[in-house]
């Protein structure tokens, strides 16, 4: 007998019906609780998740460009830049108030790339280069230019496009 088909008492159920039974049980409550629509005033009238939420404007109640920018202008060196891998790009300042953006993955064997200083955005993986210009091949052993990555800047707000 394995021990999926022990008998667990004198009603001879099995430890897998026995969890089975367990589990729907659980399951009903939940879905019990999340599926009434009695706020307990007897009205049957959905209750609220928070204040209303107006039909125009930005339902967060902020300003919603700001809410996705990735960094200020000021974040952002002329003459260099700065590698944002969680956000999946790195954004330069070649001259004062050109922005450009480009992909953190190194075109030579997919590493990401680190830094961005003298000039060139780094991978120290196998030391390839990058133009903080145009992206193009600076220093191999990369052959091929970071892509581009489209980005705006709205005020001192800087996001992808």
């Amino acid at each position: 007998m394995s021990d999926d088909q022990a008998l667990t008492g004198p009603g001879t159920q099995t430890r897998r019906t026995l969890l089975t039974g367990v589990g729907a049980v659980g399951a009903a409550v939940v879905l019990a609780a999340c599926g009434s629509e009695d706020d307990g005033s007897g009205s049957g009238a959905p209750t609220s998740g928070g204040p209303a939420v107006p039909s125009t404007g930005d339902a967060g109640g902020g300003d919603r460009q700001n809410a996705q920018s990735l960094a200020t202008t000021a974040d952002i060196p002329v003459g260099g830049g700065k590698v944002l891998a969680a956000e999946g790009v790195v954004i330069t300042q070649p001259t004062a108030g050109q922005f450009k953006g480009f992909s953190p993955i190194c075109t030579h064997q997919n590493c990401p790339v680190t830094n961005v200083d003298g000039g060139t955005i780094n991978c120290t993986c196998h030391n390839s280069k990058f133009s903080i210009e145009d992206g193009s091949v600076k220093a191999g052993p990369a052959t091929k230019p970071l892509p581009p990555k489209d980005i705006k800047v709205t005020g001192d707000q800087i996001s992808l496009a």
